[in-house]
């Protein structure tokens, strides 16, 4: 009999959910080390491509494959480990292998037969070493005047960038060996990539800002110049008219938000990401050099509050836009309400000088018929003789004119009380 968790019954999801905390694991790593790290944009098409792109080069190698729906994939692949990773919108490619600092080894995963999944967003070489010299010395190479130092692990290791681009292309990355713990050093050198990563998706967000500030200050002067005319506007067409100008402006707007929504939002979530990675790697400020949180704090930060004035930007002048528009609607629906008042006072009218004709043309067609039957008695008195008795066609005639009369009035009468209480047809 089976006993404990083994003999319920799983949730569809919870081997996933189980599995990714363990997705990511840090590498043991010692220097000396080099590691290439690439980011590229992609959508859900590209990344099945790059997918299916690792699962045939590990077929070539005689290496484990990725599953179909893997999100994440780690094998020893050109002398070092390849690590391959699917994100929401963009797909990482790390390699690290043993080497010191200098030229790339001849063979990468990244020669002329790698196919790069989408836009290539991220490229990195980071350099673990073991080095004791001063700080100074070490990074001569790299420009003094955007370097960022940090001492990490409690002083057992330094990490240093001036994130430029070196001849190859790559951002360069230096972490320095100064007494590294086994375990210490792999999560060091994730972090830092990750922070290079996060920190450069973090700024998409900065040319979408940029691209939309003109726009929004042509609405915003448009807005103003409207709401001058809405204080001078008047007649229902007047401010019909304005009232779809305002529309087409909360139109163009709305398109605009809907547009970077995304963008900003995701500029915000790796910019929070960016700082938990800083946090994660407990740095302390090195003497004569910018930290790294201090580095990208004044690098950052104006590009996150522009990204952040512009979405309260959006949001503000919707806002604006909704109650102008407000406003403009109830005077508009004042105006025809009005109008539709002048149409009911105008067809009552009207309904009143067509129940007068219909009183007098009632009142004629009593007469006409009453005339018709008078004659018809009249005629009736004139053959009273071929009867037996003989009738005076005048006095008959006479006579038969007031109950005739009374009798067609009452007959018509009924017949319109009839129609009028919808019982005619």
């Amino acid at each position: 009999m089976r006993e404990g968790p083994r003999r319920f019954e799983d949730h569809p999801l919870r081997g996933a959910v189980l599995h990714e905390i363990h997705a990511r694991p840090f590498l043991m790593m010692e220097a000396p080390r080099i590691v290439l790290s690439f980011a590229f944009m992609t959508d859900a098409a590209q990344s099945a491509a790059a997918r299916g792109s690792l699962a045939a080069l590990c077929a070539r190698n005689g290496l484990p494959q990725p599953a179909a729906d893997a999100r994440h994939h780690v094998v020893d692949l050109a002398g070092g480990t390849l690590r391959w990773e699917s994100h929401a919108e963009f797909t990482t490619y790390s390699w690290d292998v043993r080497g010191s600092a200098g030229a790339l080894p001849a063979d990468t995963p990244f020669g002329e037969a790698f196919e790069p999944p989408g836009p290539l967003m991220v490229a990195v070489r980071l350099d673990l070493v073991s080095d004791d010299r001063p700080v100074a010395d070490i990074l001569a190479s790299y420009d003094p005047g955007s370097l960022a130092v940090s001492e990490v692990a409690g002083g057992r290791g330094v990490i240093a960038s001036d994130f430029r681009e070196d001849g190859d292309g790559y951002t360069r990355l230096l972490v320095i060996d100064r007494g590294f713990e086994p375990q210490e050093a792999g999560p060091v050198v994730q972090r830092l990539l990750e922070l290079e990563t996060y920190r450069t998706l973090a700024l998409l967000g900065l040319p979408e800002a940029q691209r939309l500030q003109p726009e929004i200050r042509r609405i915003e002067t448009q807005l103003v110049a409207n709401t001058a005319r809405f204080r001078s506007s008047e007649g229902f067409e007047a401010n019909r008219r304005l009232l779809d100008d305002l529309t087409a402006l909360a139109g163009e707007l709305e398109a605009g938000a809907a547009e970077s929504a995304f963008r900003f939002g995701a500029s915000r979530a790796y910019s929070e990401i960016t700082h938990l990675r800083l946090n994660a790697m407990s740095e302390r400020p090195t003497p004569g050099y910018s930290s790294f949180t201090a580095y990208l704090a004044r690098r950052m930060a104006p590009a996150m509050r522009t990204c952040q004035t512009v979405e309260s930007r959006q949001q503000d002048l919707s806002r604006k836009l909704a109650r102008a528009a407000a406003l403009l609607r109830a005077r508009v629906d004042v105006e025809l309400s009005q109008q539709n008042r002048a149409l009911l006072d105008s067809m009552n009218r009207r309904a009143r000088l067509q129940l007068r004709l219909q009183q007098t043309v009632e009142g004629l067609s009593v007469a006409a018929i009453s005339y018709y039957i008078v004659g018809l008695i009249g005629y009736l008195a004139k053959g009273s003789p071929m009867v037996g008795f003989e009738l005076d066609p005048t006095h008959v005639t006479a006579f038969a004119v007031i109950p005739v009369a009374l009798f067609v009035w009452f007959l018509v009468r009924r017949i319109r009380s009839r129609h009028d209480d919808g019982h005619g047809d």
